[in-house]
């Protein structure tokens, strides 16, 4: 044991020496040791490399009684097993080996051994490209080993592992074209989603979706999770914008309600029973009229056909913005009586003339990307708000749900919104311009560096 505290209390000796003295350091001088910190790292990790190498070579695991050289050193150094692994793996292509008669061998991998030797690249990076390389088809690591080995740990000088494991994916896609379809043909039949309601009546997605489906959920659920920044105080410049406090998983998750409500405006959407998809709420007319009741009053709940879960009143109300209206008389056992006509409260004139007017958000400084707004009655359809541009503004779907939670009020002004928020939020109640949201823009992917190599059947012909 004392040697082990010894070791502890040198380092920790270090470390205070290291922070004492680094308060003197230029800042040029701080990042100067930062990069000589994590070369000499890399450096120490590649001579960890050679040594597990050796240890393999020598069958250290077996008279420790362990069934694999990554299994021994997951518990040598209390490490997971999967880099216990991967620095097995790596070891054996960066190897500095010699013969029994004293001569050198180069490693399987040279040009990766001497970039991990220098510290130019680390561990991750190594592994990225004996990954890749292990990938290729037989021909092309015959043939072009030694010139794959070379590009990959040049483009590992200057890429991160994340960018290197793309442009090598990338490559392996040109020279195993064969071998990268059936890939995609095992992800297509590997692809599963399910769905299931909580007990606290969320609804759970689990889902494996193959590369292209998977690049087609991205592409349109990264623009609609955009972070949000607002306005803090329009009728003060100065104070800046807001950022969005929500965390990934929520924009996230808004995005995702989001692009069902595009879908669900769809005329593309199949449609059951002669209907288009829809949200099915059921809720006594009563409740719904109390659902934002000033003096206090509650209404029951609604339930959600679909899942059969609750919703409250208050968020029906919102919901019953803009939507098809089905007044239905039940009777005491709630089952239907009589069915009344469908009432559109935002017809297709009416939203065109206010995305026209607000955008796709009116509320101020809202940046929401496009997507399926709402149409907002500023006095409620069931309080007796008429369907007219005077009565109606377009609210993104957070913004609608803060109008409604917070109790904003909405005026028309010169035929533009004005929104007053609530004491809690602004206790002189300065009423703030709406305007047109600014759509954040969504910026496809290029990559810069695709190689152009002779290709496989130009390699092996000559």
């Amino acid at each position: 044991m004392t040697p082990l505290i010894d070791v502890r209390d040198a380092a920790e000796g270090a470390s205070s020496g290291t922070r004492s003295a680094a308060v003197s350091w230029t800042d040029a001088e701080v990042v100067a040791r930062i990069e000589h910190l994590e070369e000499s790292m890399r450096a120490t990790a590649f001579e960890q490399l050679q040594l597990i190498a050796e240890a393999e070579h020598r069958g250290l695991f077996g008279q420790h009684g362990a069934r694999s050289m990554p299994a021994w050193l997951h518990g040598l150094l209390n490490i997971d097993y999967r880099d216990a692994k991967a620095r097995v793996t790596v070891a054996r292509e960066v190897e500095a080996r010699t013969t029994s008669h004293g001569e050198p061998i180069t490693a399987d991998l040279p040009a990766t051994a001497a970039a991990m030797a220098e510290g130019a690249i680390g561990l991750e990076h190594a592994n990225v490209i004996v990954s890749a390389i292990k990938k290729l088809p037989v021909h092309a690591r015959c043939a072009m080993l030694a010139e794959i080995d070379s590009m990959l740990a040049g483009w590992a000088r200057q890429m991160s592992p994340r960018e290197l494991a793309i442009i090598a994916e990338r490559l392996r896609y040109l020279l195993d074209q064969d071998g990268a379809h059936r890939d995609e043909a095992a992800q297509h039949e590997a692809r599963e989603l399910h769905y299931a309601t909580a007990r606290d009546g969320m609804m759970v997605i689990k889902a494996r979706l193959g590369r292209e489906t998977g690049a087609k959920f991205a592409a349109l659920v990264e623009p609609l999770a955009a972070p949000r920044s607002e306005i803090a105080d329009a009728s003060r410049p100065e104070a800046g914008r807001e950022k969005d406090i929500r965390t990934a998983g929520q924009r996230n998750a808004d995005a995702f309600a989001a692009l069902l409500d595009l879908a669900a405006d769809s005329d593309a959407m199949p449609r059951a029973g002669g209907q288009r998809p829809h949200l099915a709420i059921t809720i006594d007319f009563d409740d719904l009229k109390r659902g934002l009741d000033r003096t206090g009053g509650k209404g029951m709940p609604g339930s959600l056909d679909a899942t059969d879960q609750p919703i409250t009143a208050e968020n029906v109300r919102r919901i019953a913005c803009d939507c098809e209206v089905l007044p239905m008389v039940l009777d005491g056992d709630g089952l239907p009586l009589d069915v009344g006509r469908t009432k559109r409260t935002a017809p297709v004139h009416i939203r065109a003339a206010l995305l026209q007017r607000d955008g796709v958000c009116a509320f101020p400084g809202c940046d929401r990307p496009p997507g399926t707004p709402d149409a907002h009655h500023i006095v409620s359809w069931v309080d007796g708000g008429s369907t007219e541009l005077s009565n109606m503004v377009m609210l993104c779907g957070h913004h609608h749900r803060t109008v409604h939670s917070q109790r904003w009020e909405i005026t028309v002004r010169d035929g533009l919104p004005a929104f007053i928020p609530p004491p809690a939020v602004d206790l002189a109640r300065t009423p703030r311009p709406g305007g047109r949201a600014r759509p954040v823009e969504h910026r496809a992917l290029i990559e810069q560096w695709l190689p152009r190599p002779r290709g496989p059947v130009d390699a092996l012909a000559s």
